[in-house]
């Protein structure tokens, strides 16, 4: 929570980005590249398109900073404008993302419903190592899981914003979930193994 001292602070570096002032803007970026930029890097296939997202999202939050309310939090706005601005690109490079179709889950659906009976081994693995696995993760189902899980859009949400079908969006998040839980495991059989 904020005192009223940090309020009236960040209140005036919100007005003078309003006023095209670059020390705010540099003191905004500054204060959330590193939560902004690691969002980015959830969405993106490397360094240099999460650099692009970064960018291309600081630039909307100084164009739209005017229109900031200051009802809520600040830097619960700018991740918005973040991980929209995630979503955009990818959805500007659907045409390369294979989305996968909703029969799959149907298919499957006692198999993506079963319980690991060894999820305690999965304590093990490091935040990193976990986010690794989600990079490594093909484009569509890496956009789905961090859509749903991470940044909490409704399979609804997903499908609108990225034109796809809401099964198809179930699909990929199972898939999705397969996967990592197929590299986790393989992490886990390193560690037992050591």
């Amino acid at each position: 929570m904020m005192t009223p001292h940090e309020s009236d602070q960040l209140k005036e570096i919100i007005e003078g980005c309003a006023r095209g002032d670059r020390k705010c803007q540099q003191i905004i970026y500054q204060k959330h590249y590193e939560k902004m930029y690691s969002i980015c890097i959830r969405y993106s296939k490397d360094k240099d398109d999460a650099l692009d997202i970064l960018q291309d999202g600081f630039i909307k939050v100084f164009t739209n900073i005017k229109l900031f309310a200051s009802t809520g939090s600040f830097e619960g706005w700018v991740r918005k404008i973040i991980v929209n601005t995630a979503i955009d690109f990818y959805r500007k490079k659907k045409q390369s993302i294979i989305y996968s179709n909703s029969e799959y889950v149907e298919a499957n659906a006692e198999e993506l419903s079963e319980e690991d009976e060894n999820d305690a081994d999965y304590l093990n693995i490091s935040t990193n190592e976990i986010m690794e696995a989600v990079h490594k993760l093909p484009p569509a189902y890496r956009t789905v899981f961090n859509m749903f899980v991470m940044d909490g859009f409704s399979h609804k949400e997903i499908a609108e914003q990225l034109g796809i079908a809401e099964g198809t969006s179930k699909s990929n998040l199972a898939k999705a979930k397969m996967n990592l839980k197929k590299n986790l495991a393989n992490k886990i059989k390193v560690y037992s193994n050591n």
